[in-house]
């Protein structure tokens, strides 16, 4: 039994082991931290305000990975957040000489907000990523089913008959939706950098001739964007990555509840490539991917109202909002990221089972096409007489086909998907 303390995601089965738990873990904040002090020093050496000397100094001590998480997470309750005891002992471990560098005019929201944008460009990349195969494997399954017919569905009972190809292709559109929307916002994302009340003041007393330019040398090192301003209180940055992210997981969850109703066992037209097991019945292969994927998509809204809440962050710098953001943020990014390593999966291997779909056009004898039916005998009938007569056949159970008003009409539902193969060779062009 390990004794180790650290979050492995034993009730997270939905992003446990995904490259985004590994790019969101304690470690991970930790080297952003790190990461982030370093790239201060350094900006401000480039500007002539440390030695060249000092910004090499702490590049090292920061990249030695000598520092206890765990014990910078326990000290981190005495100031309330991780950065205090992670610059006393980053100082620590630079040396007297130097050591006065590290995080010299900062404030710890400056690290904090920095590192936490750092933390969540590089999960972004892991998300767009997995976002591209999923594309990619649903365009595929698109093209190839473009003409499969199958019933359309609307408040749970049959409609008229659509396309498998179309549905696809519909999954994929919100996909995309997902990628341009958080492409959007990883490239915006800024670094942090005010000082103690959002002035830069403290880097003047230091002897900057011009304080603003500091954030923009401090962005170059990190590759990150140079704010308009400080943004302690002005958190359009959370808003947006709560944004993106809660409505990555939502597209996500589209897909997997169409996959969830589609293979149920009375339905079957489609199956996982590899269900999940039962602990009781053997028999069973679950739709586990498309389940972990719908608890994601539940369970974002709520961690990104958190986020919009601390929109409204009082003063210069807010007691509260902006320590609130930090758990459902790194929670978002690891729902999406995990929702998006099972979307892989679950688009390369979905089974799809077309003689399925032909036998449930059939269920109704005929009824799923009389909407075509009943614009056809509208002009010999009038429009509330065919309503009538369609309608009293439905009340009466028999196949349409041993209707004698209906004897030459076309009843094969596969001749009426309407334009659904043109919007999907439509869809499929986008990039």
């Amino acid at each position: 039994m390990t004794t180790a303390h650290g979050d492995t995601g034993l009730l997270a089965p939905g992003w446990a082991g995904s490259a985004a738990a590994s790019a969101t873990s304690d470690h991970a904040y930790l080297r952003a931290l790190l990461d982030a002090e370093a790239a201060l020093t350094r900006a401000q050496a480039a500007l002539g305000l440390a030695p060249a000397e000092a910004a090499t100094a702490v590049t090292e001590a920061a990249g030695a990975g000598a520092l206890d998480v765990r014990l910078l997470a326990e000290r981190a309750r005495a100031g309330g957040n991780p950065v205090i005891p992670l610059v006393a002992e980053l100082t620590k471990a630079v040396g007297e000489e130097y050591g006065s560098y590290v995080h010299r005019g900062a404030t710890s929201q400056d690290i904090m907000d920095t590192a936490t944008m750092l933390v969540a460009v590089r999960t972004l990349d892991l998300i767009l990523a997995d976002l591209g195969r999923t594309e990619q494997a649903l365009a595929r399954l698109a093209a190839e089913h473009r003409d499969t017919a199958m019933p359309g569905r609307t408040l749970t009972q049959h409609a008229v008959p659509t396309t498998f190809g179309l549905k696809v292709a519909g999954w994929r559109a919100l996909v995309l939706d997902a990628r341009d929307r958080i492409a959007r916002v990883r490239g915006g994302l800024p670094v942090q950098l005010g000082g103690a009340a959002g002035t830069l003041a403290a880097f003047g007393a230091y002897g900057a001739g011009d304080p603003a330019a500091l954030p923009v040398a401090y962005a170059r090192e990190l590759g990150l964007r140079a704010p308009d301003l400080p943004w302690h209180t002005l958190r359009t940055p959370v808003a947006d990555l709560a944004g993106c992210l809660a409505f990555a997981a939502g597209a996500l969850g589209k897909l997997a509840v169409d996959v969830l109703t589609l293979s149920r066992t009375e339905i079957a037209e489609v199956a996982e490539g590899s269900g999940g097991g039962s602990s009781a019945m053997p028999h069973k292969s679950n739709p586990v991917r498309s389940t972990l994927i719908a608890s994601a998509a539940r369970r974002a809204p709520q961690l990104a109202a958190t986020l919009y809440g601390s929109l409204a962050a009082e003063d210069e710098r807010p007691a509260g909002a902006w320590h609130a953001e930090w758990e459902p943020l790194r929670d978002l990014l690891r729902l999406a990221g995990g929702a998006a390593r099972d979307a892989v999966e679950l688009a390369e291997g979905l089974r799809v089972r077309p003689e399925a779909m032909r036998a449930h056009l059939d269920l109704t004898d005929g009824l799923i096409v009389s909407e075509r039916l009943s614009a056809e005998l509208a002009p010999l009938l009038g429009r509330a007489r065919a309503k009538e007569l369609l309608t009293r056949l439905a009340s009466e159970g028999r196949p349409l086909a041993q209707a004698p008003e209906l004897a030459d009409a076309d009843l094969d539902p596969t001749h009426y998907t309407g334009s659904a193969g043109a919007l999907t060779d439509r869809a499929l062009e986008r990039r």
